[in-house]
């Protein structure tokens, strides 16, 4: 089973229409870190902002989206929206993996490590800022943001692998384009 991550899409059509066609076929679901129509107080307007057309977009897909609310989503965006995507946090079991599904700004990494069972996997967005870690107790991916970058990593997302067959989890972080920049298998 394939998870296509992305976070921070704040608007951009332009740049969720890229990830999505260059993706397509490559995943089952798609793990949306928040942050979907808003562009936020402190970011510039994304290249290619239009919220009426990402929703569009989104709600196309509506039945493979597994979606958390991010720091600049609001009860007004689900309006347009056609799925739920205001709950804190969420998670997903994949045999004897646990991924937890959260925006990046309401849970430190000390309170994550005080409160998840030891190896899950944390996916998280907020920062902006791709990020493949491991902690003493806890893994992390951050697949940065598909439209305001503040890396050098560029325009990023992620591709979770999980086989069935070995229980292995392959965390992957990509260009939008599709070129693969970081691998680790959990």
């Amino acid at each position: 089973m394939n998870f296509l991550v992305i976070s921070d899409i704040h608007g951009s059509s332009q740049s969720l229409k890229k990830v999505l066609l260059n993706f397509e076929g490559k995943y089952d679901y798609v793990i949306c870190c928040g942050d979907y129509l808003n562009h936020g107080p402190r970011n510039p307007l994304p290249e290619g902002w239009n919220p009426k057309e990402t929703a569009d977009l989104l709600n196309d897909i509506k039945e493979k989206l597994i979606c958390v609310r991010g720091n600049c989503d609001s009860e007004v965006d689900e309006m347009v929206l056609e799925f739920p995507c205001l709950q804190s946090y969420t998670n997903v079991f994949l045999g004897k993996c646990r991924i937890f599904v959260t925006h990046g700004h309401l849970f430190t990494k000390e309170k994550l490590e005080s409160i998840l069972p030891e190896k899950t996997l944390v996916v998280s967005g907020h920062t902006h800022i791709s990020l493949i870690e491991k902690s003493e107790k806890l893994n992390f991916f951050n697949p940065g943001s598909i439209s305001l970058p503040k890396c050098s990593n560029g325009k990023t997302c992620g591709l979770l692998k999980y086989s069935e067959n070995s229980g292995n989890l392959s965390i992957q972080l990509y260009t939008l384009d599709g070129t693969l920049i970081e691998e680790k298998t959990l």
